[in-house]
């Protein structure tokens, strides 16, 4: 794999993350045609419904694609029924792609190597794996959901390099600089449903919308056992859609009042008398690939040590809040010996204004991983 590929391949990858946000729960795709050594065309899969990246690619390539090299982040789909139409395999083979450099396989069950396959057998030449890591970390929101049918979990925090989100008077605006929280609203832009406890709409009063990016608006979801969430709170304005997640403690009254504000009310079973986590992503795996979890600290706690974390996502702001009564990031009984904490795997650390993001993988816990 020579440094011409992984230099195309790159373009590619670029191309696909325009899609992020837009094409859930399709993957993000992009594809660059190659002839002679220069782009001849390009393209990315920048909505759901929209044609897919091959297809704009060659249409931009148009007779140029004839004995080309076309280079995709995912491999191309074939025809199996209401997914993929036409096929973009056909479309390769109706151009004249003499070879196909693709990055992963599609872990879709309809696909995994099929659409490799046909290309093979009509004689098109197919090199596997260029920047493999990459393109599986581009789509690892699809690549979780696809296997599993439910959401790929991302918990976000923002707090002090003390470990506080909020002060012992419960103040947390703003802990965080500009930069971070326009990062934030990415984020939400990104992922396809964004979760709070009730104890932080009843603190912060959050609207949880996309407003400082570009982006569609998330899915709000509360975590309501007992229907406390005010009729006033600003997660029930009609922005976006919301869900309150609650059980049969919640009064009647209260789901009638919630419902005529335009929210979705689900009674879910319980855990401790409290919303079942994995009832509550298998039902939202049935309307998003993803959910960027936001607090609080007991929501936090309630992710992680159930193991229903994939990845994290905190945002560390340059201050000390100090406090005995100030709110820990993550709050619940914690473990009793290091040696049961939560690893992270893969850990990134990047600067955001003045603040420090680090991301990373939770390695699974003994309690398991959905």
């Amino acid at each position: 794999m020579g440094e011409g590929h992984e230099g195309f391949m790159r373009r590619a990858l670029e191309l696909a993350r325009r899609g992020w946000g837009w094409t859930r729960p399709n993957p993000l795709v992009g594809a660059v045609v190659v002839k002679d050594g220069e782009i001849v065309g390009e393209g990315w899969h920048a909505v759901r419904g929209g044609p897919h990246a091959e297809e704009v690619a060659l249409r931009a390539a148009g007779a140029r694609a004839q004995g080309a090299d076309l280079y995709l982040t995912l491999e191309p789909c074939v025809d199996f029924p209401g997914k993929c139409t036409p096929p973009c395999v056909d479309a390769l083979l109706a151009a004249g792609i003499r070879r196909v450099i693709v990055a992963t396989r599609d872990p879709n069950p309809c696909v995994d190597g099929r659409g490799l396959h046909r290309l093979q057998e009509a004689g098109v030449e197919v090199i596997e794996g260029v920047l493999a890591d990459e393109a599986r970390k581009l789509n690892e929101v699809f690549f979780h959901w696809i296997r599993t049918r439910t959401p790929f979990v991302v918990l976000k925090l923002a707090l002090s390099l003390d470990g506080k989100i909020a002060t012992r008077t419960r103040r947390s605006r703003w802990i965080t600089g500009e930069e971070s929280r326009r990062v934030v609203h990415l984020l939400r832009a990104r992922y396809g449903a964004v979760l709070v406890g009730v104890g932080t709409v009843l603190a912060d009063d959050p609207s949880l919308t996309v407003r400082e990016a570009e982006g569609p608006q998330p899915l709000r979801v509360v975590l309501d056992s007992a229907g406390r969430i005010p009729l006033e709170a600003k997660v029930l304005s009609p922005e976006a859609p919301t869900v309150v997640a609650t059980t049969d403690r919640m009064p009647d009254s209260v789901e009638e009042a919630l419902r005529g504000k335009g929210a979705e009310v689900w009674r879910l079973p319980t855990v401790g008398g409290e919303v079942d986590l994995r009832a509550l992503l298998r039902r939202l795996g049935e309307r998003t690939d993803s959910v960027l979890v936001e607090g609080g600290s007991e929501v936090a706690w309630s992710f992680l040590a159930r193991g229903l974390v994939h990845k994290i996502a905190f945002f560390y702001a340059p201050l000390v809040l100090g406090g005995r009564e100030a709110v820990p990031a993550v709050g619940g009984e914690g473990v009793a010996n290091p040696a049961e904490g939560i690893r992270i795997r893969n850990l990134e650390v990047e600067r955001v204004g003045e603040d420090l993001l680090l991301t990373g993988y939770p390695e699974a816990s003994g309690k398991g991983r959905d």
